[in-house]
């Protein structure tokens, strides 16, 4: 009788392995990618981090990163023999966990204070630490830049790359006087046919509209197609 018993509870256990199925997988793995090159001051690379950590915050984007099991990482980037894994992948499975990793963005050190503006050395870096994560169904960098690349290998020539890594690049620029910067973003850097570049006037915009961009990237998205194919979108509002 005892073997009877162990064997009927052996069957109900492996019963309810079948019902519990696989864990819900990782929606989206989001890189956050901060420009703290020369042009950016001290209290311009706060709002930045306090601008993300708020963004992450945001009712609508925290939902969707939970819900998404979605995994996050943080790299600071300046000239081209300068970029840092700041905070490693990060799955946000729980309220505790965004809150968690919001806390610990917001309090983070500056790397480096005067170097140049390296996007394509951001942009392959970058590319490499997707070697370490998850399997999410979407892969995202979010670079953030208030100027052109003027150092290291040219932005346009990551493209192929990240395209073979399924690898899709947004942008929030800071204008600032350069009002080609923009176009200059939407040509050279963002990559993907749901690609888009925010824009804001200058870093008091940053939070507001980092929290926009987050919420479009961790939304469904739809290409918008031209004759030729998927086409950059600009946004400012």
């Amino acid at each position: 009788m005892t073997d009877l018993r162990a064997f009927l509870f052996a069957g109900v256990a492996g019963a309810a392995i079948t019902v519990a199925g696989p864990a819900a997988a990782c929606d989206l793995a989001l890189l956050l990618a901060v420009d703290v090159s020369g042009s950016v001051d001290a209290g311009e690379f706060r709002i930045q981090m306090e601008g993300l950590a708020e963004g992450l915050r945001d009712a609508v984007v925290s939902e969707a990163l939970i819900k998404g099991q979605a995994s996050v990482a943080l790299v600071q980037w300046t000239g081209a023999s300068r970029q840092d894994l700041n905070i490693p992948w990060t799955t946000l499975d729980s309220g505790d966990a965004l809150r968690a990793l919001a806390r610990r963005i917001e309090r983070q050190p500056r790397l480096w204070t005067e170097y140049s503006t390296a996007i394509g050395e951001a942009l392959k870096f970058s590319a490499v630490v997707f070697d370490d994560a998850p399997a999410c169904k979407r892969r995202v960098i979010d670079i953030s830049g208030d100027g052109r690349s003027n150092e290291g290998v040219e932005p346009v020539t990551m493209h192929d790359l990240l395209r073979a890594q399924a690898i899709t690049v947004n942008a929030l620029v800071i204008r600032g006087d350069d009002d080609g910067l923009p176009g200059y973003f939407a040509d050279n850097v963002i990559v993907g046919g749901n690609a888009f570049v925010f824009t804001a006037e200058n870093y008091a915009e940053y939070p507001e509209r980092m929290r926009r961009k987050l919420r479009r990237e961790t939304e469904r998205p739809l290409s918008r197609l031209g004759r030729d194919g998927p086409v950059p979108v600009l946004y400012r509002q």
